[in-house]
């Protein structure tokens, strides 16, 4: 499989042995993940961050309610041309990103522990994705204005979204939906790019 212009060979792979290493040890004292098997950290959290490389924007993204740095953490790793903020508003959740960060030498990422409607950076995104924030309206109503005017908004998602899609404005935004096929995950995973419509004058 090739993404993003990568072989499979040309994955860090190491990184990310070392990640699901740390994860799994602070999972043991913290919850920072309800998967505890290896196997499927691998598929879940892996592959599942990996499947949105083709899809990236740009290169200064945001990753919303990055959790325990998915999928911005595995992306920033892949991609170390490209600057990533991941921020969330879990102090220990953070931590642990940063911790990471330290153990695996990162360099193209910054954390941020604030919630999103109080985030007032210099510099605005040209991708920002989220992978559990909530639902399309109001990922897109609270990250719009941290949009560059070209920029996308990619919300990962499973089934069942029209009902979301629905609460869209579609006089302001289009939205497209991908399909995601990952190998080990049953049951469909799909990528919601969100694009904002020039004003109408």
């Amino acid at each position: 499989m090739e993404m993003s212009g990568l072989q499979p060979d040309q994955y860090p792979v190491t990184a990310f042995a070392e990640y699901l290493e740390l994860l799994t040890q602070w999972n043991k004292a913290y919850n920072l993940t309800a998967i505890r098997d290896h196997e499927k950290m691998i598929t879940h959290h892996i592959l599942d961050s990996l499947s949105v490389l083709p899809f990236l924007n740009g290169g200064h993204c945001l990753d919303v309610g990055t959790g325990a740095g998915l999928p911005g953490l595995i992306l920033a790793l892949t991609t170390p041309e490209i600057q990533w903020i991941l921020l969330d508003s879990n102090q220990k959740k953070i931590c642990f990103v940063n911790q990471a960060i330290m153990e695996l030498k990162i360099c193209n990422i910054e954390t941020i522990c604030c919630r999103i409607e109080d985030f007032h950076p210099e510099k605005i995104f040209s991708t920002i994705i989220t992978r559990a924030f909530g639902r399309l309206s109001k990922f897109y109503r609270l990250s719009r204005h941290l949009l560059s005017p070209n920029g996308t908004l990619l919300a990962m998602k499973g089934t069942g979204i029209s009902e979301e899609l629905a609460e869209l404005d579609q006089r302001t935004v289009t939205a497209q939906i991908h399909t995601l096929r990952i190998h080990g995950i049953t049951g469909q995973r799909s990528l919601v790019e969100i694009n904002a419509l020039p004003p109408v004058n």
